[in-house]
């Protein structure tokens, strides 16, 4: 007796270890593989190159070192302002100059992407830039017929808007 139940019960475990480990999905969704904050392998057809990669990270890698003080000074501001309208009688001028100052870092990040972005189209070649074109119309074809659904519980995109790819981010994408 005590053999079945010990099956049962390492059976039970295991299925659901495995519900579990399938409930979290296949991640970005279909066509980019595995792709975490260092990599970039971009989408299916693009073909780039180890050296191309290679770049891109080392842009990433660079941008993220930039990026990282302005997102944690964009944090505090955030709790700041959050602090403010929790006060008893909010002070108006204090909350439109902390949301003033988060507008700042928020350009400055938006700004920093750009720069990143045009750094990183120059990369890649010709053709690379002509199928990045056509990999933006067929995207916007059926986000415009409704066909495109994300990969969550909640059904919703994966990887941002149309139009936007995953770890490189570079619009039309």
């Amino acid at each position: 007796m005590k053999k079945i139940t010990l099956t049962v019960m390492a059976l039970l475990f295991a299925a659901a270890v495995a519900t579990t480990a399938f409930a979290f999905g296949g991640g970005r969704g279909p066509g980019y593989g595995s792709c975490s904050r260092g990599c970039f392998q971009g989408p299916a057809g693009l073909e780039l190159t180890t050296e191309q990669m290679d770049k891109i990270k080392t842009m990433k890698d660079d941008q993220w070192k930039e990026m990282k003080p302005l997102q944690e000074q964009m944090f505090t501001k955030r709790d700041e302002i959050r602090k403010l309208w929790l006060e008893p009688n909010p002070d108006q001028a204090k909350i439109l100059a902390a949301q003033k100052e988060m507008r700042n870092l928020r350009d400055q990040m938006e700004d920093k992407t750009t720069l990143f972005y045009l750094a990183a189209a120059k990369i890649l070649t010709p053709e690379q830039r002509d199928k990045i074109k056509l990999i933006d119309q067929c995207r916007g074809l059926l986000d415009r017929r409704g066909a495109r659904q994300g990969f969550g519980p909640l059904q919703r995109s994966g990887f941002g808007a149309a139009g936007t790819a995953g770890c490189f981010g570079c619009p039309g994408l």
